[in-house]
């Protein structure tokens, strides 16, 4: 369990309150709109309205107590990097900051961000990806050149074992769960053989995964 601050209550914030109180974290969660923060309070530990580029009202927090700070303010990027930057001088531990553009993550990072999310971009990523191909259901960028992506088993591997199919040497990709019905298998050995309605979990590089399944 860990100590987080969380600074925005727009979309992204409540989505990302939400889930921290899912995983079992402690959330005291900021905004200025006291009808977002009443909003906010069935699903985090603590609330406070607040200005985030108030010095004295951050201070009043006690930042460094906390082991993730995220500003997830998305309507306004000169109160969003005001915030960033003084919670870095205020002893955040990590800082975790939204952007909407490239140009915001320049100014973020050099202003105390140590890292940087992009909810629109990542999504619109997601979403191209996903339904511009045919079989695929998932997909998570691990880097620009690495990913994982959920496809359907292809027809011609069904009834054929992870060792005839051999993907590791042919393709240089890994296997690493499969799903069917919502349940997910994570131990596959290699006589384990694929059926109809299966969708596999595969991890390699973005080349090499469009190439075996010609996405």
């Amino acid at each position: 369990m860990k100590s987080i601050l969380l600074i925005g209550l727009g979309r992204f914030g409540r989505h990302a309150a939400r889930k921290l109180d899912e995983m079992g974290h402690e959330v005291l969660a900021v905004d200025k709109d006291e009808e977002r923060v009443q909003a906010a309070l069935p699903f985090v530990t603590n609330s406070q309205i607040g200005d985030s580029t108030d010095e004295n009202f951050l201070k009043s927090l006690g930042i460094n107590n906390f082991d993730v700070c995220i500003v997830a303010i998305g309507d306004n990027f000169q109160s969003s990097l005001e915030t960033t930057s003084l919670l870095k001088e205020l002893g955040a531990k990590l800082v975790v900051s939204r952007a909407a553009r490239d140009v915001h993550a320049k100014f973020l990072l050099r202003n105390g961000a140590d890292h940087i999310v992009y909810p629109e971009k990542q999504l619109a990523l997601w979403t191209a990806i996903r339904y511009s191909s045919n079989h695929v259901f998932d997909y998570i960028e691990l880097n620009a050149d690495y990913s994982i992506f959920e496809v359907e088993v292809p027809e011609q591997w069904i009834g054929k074992s992870v060792q005839q199919i051999d993907i590791r040497k042919r393709y240089q990709l890994n296997v690493i769960a499969v799903k069917k019905d919502g349940y997910l298998n994570p131990e596959l050995t290699p006589e384990y053989s694929f059926s109809e309605g299966e969708t596999i979990l595969v991890i390699g590089k973005n080349k090499n995964i469009h190439r075996c399944f010609h996405l």
